[in-house]
């Protein structure tokens, strides 16, 4: 798996700032067709317990 940087602290899948989950789902946030960063959103994020 590619190396993923992660800096949301918060994440159980965050390790070192490098993502650990064993699969990476992103998808569009509220839009049809994504155009910069702020339209995307990681939906593999776990809170921390």
């Amino acid at each position: 798996m590619s190396k993923i940087k992660c800096t949301v602290l918060e994440c159980q899948y965050n390790k070192n700032v490098m993502c650990e989950a064993p699969m990476i789902q992103v998808n569009h946030n509220g839009v049809k067709s994504s155009m910069d960063p702020q339209e995307t959103q990681c939906d593999t994020f776990k809170q921390k317990i």
